[in-house]
């Protein structure tokens, strides 16, 4: 029998660019694997199951209360909504035809990106008029309560690395900021690996991607204050109707959670020993340079840093970039730095083998230019 990728005619991908959606974020363990396909076939009373599921999880991460959404950018639209409507059973049919006078949410000017999608996109989702505090490379506590309003609902807070890190306060001080005007703190933490640092900060939602750290099938994680997570699942009346999670994806995210707090996990240093071979033989390639970087954000991961001399190689690094996509195996790379010639490596979902590939590739590649 023909595999996936000839039936369908899919390139192969090596994905050392990380967690990423774009590549299908994570390949989940056969344990995932088999309760989503006991989700699959069988049925539930679907409130039973989210609130059983939610109960679990809260349980387990020591929490409130927690709920299983489609997805981390569905947990920001929705936990948006749930600020604005909260117990109004008028607004959760009629938000985006009914003005809302309390509808800003503040959030760190630095926090404002674009993740795959605008952040601005999810809030106005759920009814919410964003308002930057600060500055692109700064925002303090006090500016960030500057820019609270009596029309303010929530602040909300993008933890990140596609945030600007500098100057920027941290959730434990936004959490202080929201205390004092009696606000709500919205977190949205997609990509961290610490399930129960930002509520123990004093968030009181915090949203998480199912299928990045946890390695779920596709889906979110909110956890919280009673209160608020109690509002989130009502939006399933609303807006969340046309972002529900199924019975599958609520099943193997529980499931995922369990595994994920019990199970070792590969560290930096290990990351490090892996890259290292693969590091020492970029460094021979003429006009290249390869270092061990770690993760903007403050996580404990490694990736490989590969600084290209153009006036060398011959060959601009987006453009590079793009010729590592089109070959016998589509390889990607984290580029956000590519316009200065840096293009970094994430080793986690990539063996020793895959490695050999890419370094193989790009050596390819730099002769032809240099030929």
């Amino acid at each position: 029998m023909s595999s996936i990728y000839e039936k369908y005619h899919l390139k192969q991908v090596i994905n050392a660019s990380g967690r990423m959606t774009i590549l299908g974020v994570s390949t989940p363990r056969p344990e995932v694997v088999e309760a989503v396909n006991t989700g699959m076939n069988h049925y539930f009373e679907m409130k039973d199951l989210v609130n059983k599921t939610g109960e679990y999880i809260a349980r387990l991460l020591d929490v409130e209360a927690a709920t299983v959404v489609s997805c981390a950018s569905a947990g920001i639209a929705q936990s948006v909504a749930a600020v604005l409507v909260k117990d109004s059973d008028w607004l959760l049919e009629n938000l985006h035809v009914t003005p809302v006078e309390n509808n800003e949410i503040v959030l760190p000017k630095g926090h404002n990106v674009n993740f795959g999608a605008p952040v601005g996109t999810m809030v106005a989702l759920g009814g919410g008029r964003m308002v930057e505090a600060g500055y692109a490379n700064e925002c303090s506590a006090a500016q960030l309560a500057a820019a609270i309003t009596p029309r303010t609902a929530a602040i909300l807070y993008i933890k990140s690395h596609h945030c600007v890190q500098k100057s920027m306060l941290n959730v434990a001080q936004a959490a202080e900021v929201a205390r004092a005007h009696n606000l709500p703190l919205i977190v949205d933490a997609a990509a961290e690996e610490d399930l129960q640092r930002y509520y123990q900060a004093g968030a009181d939602l915090v949203i998480y991607s199912g299928a990045k750290a946890i390695e779920g099938p596709t889906s979110g994680l909110v956890i919280g204050r009673h209160k608020y997570v109690e509002w989130v699942k009502r939006q399933a009346g609303g807006i969340g109707r046309a972002m529900k999670v199924g019975k599958e994806g609520i099943l193997g995210l529980t499931c995922a959670i369990e595994h994920y707090l019990i199970a070792a996990k590969e560290s930096g240093a290990e990351m490090v020993a892996k890259m290292t071979p693969f590091i020492d033989a970029l460094n021979t390639l003429n006009g290249v340079s390869a270092r061990v970087v770690w993760d903007a954000a403050g996580r404990d991961i490694a990736r490989a840093e590969i600084k290209f001399d153009e006036a060398t190689t011959g060959i601009a690094t987006g453009d590079l970039v793009q010729a590592l996509k089109q070959g016998e195996y589509a390889i990607y790379f984290r580029g956000y730095k590519a316009n200065e010639g840096i293009i970094e490596a994430d080793v986690r979902s990539v063996t020793a083998q895959q490695l050999d590939i890419i370094y193989r590739r790009i050596s390819e590649l730099l002769k032809e230019k240099q030929a």
